[in-house]
């Protein structure tokens, strides 16, 4: 049996390997890019609480210069007192008409000047306080104090909806997570590009793999292989030199038992032969002298085992011969087939007029290029097994003709109108030593397999069809021009 290394095509899958990759770089390549978009927030949310600070600071500055701002007394109460604006703090709410207001009132909580919504909250105590506040739908930022002024101990507050706080969610969206997701997309589809065309070779290295014949183990070039997987090009060479050396170790030895025992079985086949010839004419089938009978059928057995045995050593000997790996490297010539076909039916013609098969040609010129010896080995194995298999009275028609339209090639059929064989085993049989369960006749299961690995050869492959009518068994061959 011949060792060979078989890669699956869904093992070697090249989208499914770089889909991998391109997992595995989206990961590395945008993780770090959320990671680095909840830091930007971060900061973001930290350069607001800065902005809020100076905000708190300005508001603290300019409550002084409202206290001061009180120039004198309005009617009774304090109520319409009137107010010199000091240009900074003049400045301050012409700024922010809309999101700016004050107040001052009285030690009794009365509104002396300003907007009534800021004077409901007491202090407890002299400091400054600050705090948020939510009127009309915005949060405002608003600053208390106890000031003394020109007409006595006030409230004083300043408020400003301008609050960074505000707007930090906004920001966060508009320039932070959204340039980020922009960004995040674009390294999507450019890693996505860049994966397949970068990684390009190193599909069509796994394609090449994928689309060898197990029997394929020829060294794969490294040098048009990239530069990162040279180390695993030249790991698969030298498995495939182990797998070499191991497989033509064992055809060696296929070979060589076959060629010695073809010499010892053919001396021996003769002999029982001569003893089986000797055996009738001693007692001849329902003659007198019938105590005979029973050796005659002994000796019978003994020469179909030594056929059968000579038959397998001679198939073995065939099928080290055609194996793919050693002819590939031999050079072909222009085979008549037309004329090849015509030298099988001459030989099996003696065998099937004793089965009372009717072996037919059914033959049109062509030329392919081949090695005539496989090719006749291929036909005299396939016509072999239907002349064996096909019932007394049964037709087994050889045929060859152009290829297509074109001619590019040569179509080779052997068809026969016997048992056939069902199509679930029709994979099996070319197999070595496989036998369809129940069959009858003699056979080594080694007539099929040898006539597929000899179709490898020649760069095609044995089919298996329905005889005419769905009746028997159709070989074909379709072999390049």
């Amino acid at each position: 049996m011949l060792a060979h290394a078989a890669f699956p095509a869904d093992a070697l899958s090249g989208p499914q390997m770089l889909s991998g990759l391109r997992r595995r770089l989206l990961f590395l390549l945008l993780g770090p890019l959320l990671l680095l978009a909840v830091v930007n927030a971060w900061f973001e949310y930290r350069s607001a609480d800065s902005v809020d600070s100076l905000q708190d600071q300005q508001l603290s500055a300019l409550l002084p210069l409202l206290a001061d701002a009180v120039i004198a007394q309005g009617e009774a109460g304090g109520r319409g007192s009137v107010l010199l604006l000091p240009p900074a703090l003049e400045q301050f709410l012409q700024a922010r008409r809309s999101t700016s207001a004050y107040a001052l009132t009285d030690a009794d909580g009365n509104l002396v000047h300003g907007s009534a919504w800021l004077s409901g909250m007491p202090l407890t105590n002299d400091q400054a306080e600050f705090h948020s506040e939510e009127h009309s739908g915005v949060t405002w930022r608003i600053v208390r104090q106890r000031q003394n002024t020109v007409i006595g101990p006030m409230v004083v507050a300043l408020a400003d909806a301008s609050d960074a706080r505000q707007q930090w969610a906004r920001a966060i969206l508009t320039r932070v997570l959204l340039p980020h997701l922009v960004l995040i997309g674009a390294a999507a589809f450019a890693v996505r590009w860049a994966v397949s065309r970068a990684l390009r070779p190193l599909l069509e290295l796994t394609h090449v793999v994928a689309r060898r014949s197990p029997q394929d183990l020829s060294p794969i070039d490294t040098q048009v292989s990239p530069e990162e997987v040279r180390p695993l090009v030249t790991a698969l060479n030298r498995l495939f030199d182990l797998v070499n050396a191991q497989a033509d170790s064992q055809r060696r030895f296929i070979a060589d038992a076959a060629h010695q025992l073809r010499t010892p079985l053919a001396g021996l086949q003769a002999q029982v032969e001569a003893w089986a010839q000797a055996a009738r004419r001693i007692a001849p089938p329902g003659g007198p002298g019938g105590t005979m009978l029973l050796p005659v059928e002994q000796i019978e057995k003994l020469r179909s085992a030594t056929r059968r045995t000579t038959q397998l050593a001679n198939q073995l000997l065939a099928l080290s011969r055609a194996d793919a790996r050693t002819m590939g490297a031999q050079p072909m010539h222009p085979i008549d087939l037309k004329a090849l076909c015509e030298g099988i039916l001459e030989v099996h013609l003696d065998a099937a007029a004793r089965r009372g098969v009717d072996l037919g040609l059914d033959a049109q010129t062509v030329t392919v290029p081949g090695h005539e010896w496989l090719l006749r080995e291929l036909l005299a194995n396939l016509v072999d097994n239907a002349v064996k298999y096909t019932h007394a009275g049964g037709t087994v028609t050889l045929r060859c003709a152009p290829l297509g339209q074109e001619g590019m090639g040569a179509l080779l059929e052997v068809e026969d109108d016997g048992p056939g064989v069902p199509p679930p085993e029709r994979p099996r049989v070319l197999e070595r030593f496989y036998r369809v369960q129940g069959t009858l006749g003699e056979g080594t299961g080694l007539g099929l397999a040898i006539a597929d690995e000899i179709a490898r050869v020649h760069g095609s492959q044995l089919t298996l069809h329905d005889g005419a009518g769905g009746k028997g068994l159709r070989v074909r061959i379709e072999l390049p021009g």
